[in-house]
């Protein structure tokens, strides 16, 4: 049950006012002997035309009383006290049978959201580099599927542009067809690197790399043939990670799929009168909106990411229909994607102001720096692996008899380093210390896993029984950790609205302890059968709401640990 919205609807009878304005209105007190939700009658004052103290007097002697245990007034408040046993049966009920659907409202109503995430540059290593935005994007994708949004998942694939000038030139050089085929990621940045290291000392390279890229937007046979060739074969390396990680996408397109159609939107801007030009190049002037001019087309007439990101975005536009179209980018991008949106509102587009950048923050990795260029790369899967070794370490130490060490290992691993990078406001920056993200006393990933085992661990022992009375639940823990299964919905619509899925990792973290309250302070087996058979079904409800908030972050839960 709603109690929020009960409470609403109790005051909205009661005063004749509006129950979703008294909705909005209603606070949750300071301290828990305040009540557990509160109406600020002074608000009302002007349309009552009476004092909020005597407001609240009236609402509290009038107001039906089922579901509380009292109604006080508190001066200009007035206080609502649940009545816990039922607030608490009434959130173990509603969670056992909704089970994975617990959380959702439904407020999508099926509305197109695309989310473009992780875009890896294709011939480059999949580096821990692209971990934040693969992340962040693949939360806000399963949140918004989650509350019915019809979420589309958009992998941007970085292939075009100079860089594979460079690339073809590099493999044509000093390229090696057996080590390609073997591990093309490790041919491809080796030549790369090389390429930059002898462009050093030899600036006409940069020239010819021009060149290649020029044949290869003009579709010359050569060019395009081994561009398809390194674009296939990076492809195939990133789905393997990417299963690893458990992460899919509804459309995989590089940018050079919107290459294609690209000249059209280029006639479009010059129409209307946007084009301008400057040093031989063809720019948008954005001058007065303080943003530098937007180049459209360099001065050899090829192209830049920022009207490809235009097409792309137009493209999307009409194939889908979005309702929001997401850019989960990092902050260093924000000015390119203000360019854009700006370059659409001023081709007439009123849907630009639907186009939204997530930025987020810089990782340091143990004071690392990482450069493809100079080969200084730190393998996603090196960490992931790495993780997997340290935790299985750990799991010898606490629990030597358990089974399948290693696929625990790889969850609880891969779960702490993902559940790491979601923890905080986005837009922060963030050190990674691998020992702080695995441990499992801290408020880490394994911590939370490691909370869902011990509730599996205790519905083994004791069993789930079919009959229970949870009316029995009156305890001060088990109504603490029902009001936080309870607050499952408001972290997610919260994430959803600040594309924050750190939200939900919070909670997680607090449902997390306050159930390890509610174990520590209750002693589950002393019980008696009646009341250990409700218990167990909290346990169960907890585990539960554990689960599904792990699955809106990417997370997979194990049974034991």
């Amino acid at each position: 049950m709603d109690y929020k919205k009960l409470i609403a609807e109790r005051i909205s009878e009661v005063t004749k006012t509006d129950a979703e304005k008294i909705e909005n209105l209603l606070e949750i007190p300071p301290r828990p002997e305040m009540g557990d939700y509160a109406f600020p009658c002074f608000s009302l004052a002007k349309e009552l035309k009476k004092a909020p103290p005597q407001i609240a007097a009236e609402i509290a002697e009038k107001t039906d009383r089922e579901g509380f245990e009292e109604i006080k007034v508190m001066g200009p408040y007035l206080n609502f006290f649940l009545d816990k046993a039922k607030f608490t049966g009434d959130t173990v009920k509603e969670v056992l049978e909704k089970g994975k659907d617990f959380g959702k409202s439904g407020s999508g109503e099926k509305r197109t959201v695309l989310l473009d995430y992780s875009s890896p540059n294709v011939a480059k290593p999949f580096s821990v580099a692209l971990l934040f935005t693969t992340a962040l994007g693949n939360s806000l994708y399963r949140l918004f599927n989650f509350e019915d949004y019809n979420a589309v998942g958009i992998n941007h694939l970085g292939d075009y542009g100079t860089q594979f000038g460079k690339q073809i030139y590099a493999f044509e050089q000093w390229g090696d067809e057996k080590a390609l085929e073997e591990d093309p990621i490790k041919e491809l940045l080796r030549t790369y690197v090389k390429f930059h290291k002898v462009e050093e000392e030899d600036p006409s390279l940069t020239d010819k790399a021009r060149e290649h890229f020029k044949n290869l937007e003009e579709g010359k046979e050569y060019e395009y043939n081994l561009w398809k060739k390194f674009r296939d074969l990076s492809v195939k390396e990133f789905d393997r990670v990417y299963k690893r990680l458990g992460i899919k996408f509804d459309s995989i397109k590089g940018e050079a799929f919107y290459s294609d159609i690209m000249q059209p939107v280029i006639e479009e801007i010059k129409e209307k009168n946007l084009l301008t030009d400057s040093q031989d190049a063809k720019v948008v002037d954005l001058t007065e909106y303080n943003m530098p001019p937007a180049i459209i087309l360099k001065s050899d007439g090829s192209s830049i990411y920022t009207t490809r990101d235009v097409t792309a975005a137009i493209y999307r536009k009409k194939t889908y229909d979005f309702y929001k179209n997401i850019y989960v980018v990092g902050n260093p991008q924000a000015l390119h994607f203000k360019q854009v949106f700006k370059i659409l509102e001023l081709m007439g587009y009123e849907w630009a102001k639907d186009c939204v950048h997530v930025g987020f923050g810089l990782v340091k990795f143990q004071g690392m720096q990482f450069s493809t260029r100079e080969g200084k790369i730190f393998f996603l899967e090196e960490l992931l692996d790495l993780a997997e070794e340290t935790v299985r370490k750990i799991i010898e130490e606490k629990n030597p008899d358990l089974e399948n060490k290693k696929e625990t290992a790889e969850i609880v691993g891969k779960g702490g380093i993902l559940f790491f990078y979601l923890k905080n406001s986005r837009e922060k920056d963030i050190n990674f210390v691998l020992e702080d993200v695995l441990n499992f006393d801290g408020e880490t990933g394994p911590y939370v896993q490691y909370t869902y085992a011990r509730g599996k661990s205790i519905l083994r022992k004791y069993g789930e029984p079919e009959n229970y009375d949870l009316s029995l639940l009156k305890e001060k823990e088990e109504f603490e950790l029902a009001k936080n299964l309870s607050g499952f919905n408001a972290a997610i619509l919260s994430a959803i609205e600040k594309y924050e899925p750190s939200q939900v990792t919070r909670y997680v973290l607090e449902t997390a302890k306050t159930f390890n309250k509610f174990y520590n302070n209750i002693n589950i087996g002393n019980s008696e059968e009646e009341l250990k058979k409700a218990r167990l079904m909290l346990v169960k409800a907890a585990c539960q709401v554990i689960s599904n908030a792990l699955y809106l972050l990417g997370i997979e839960t194990v049974e034991r640990m």
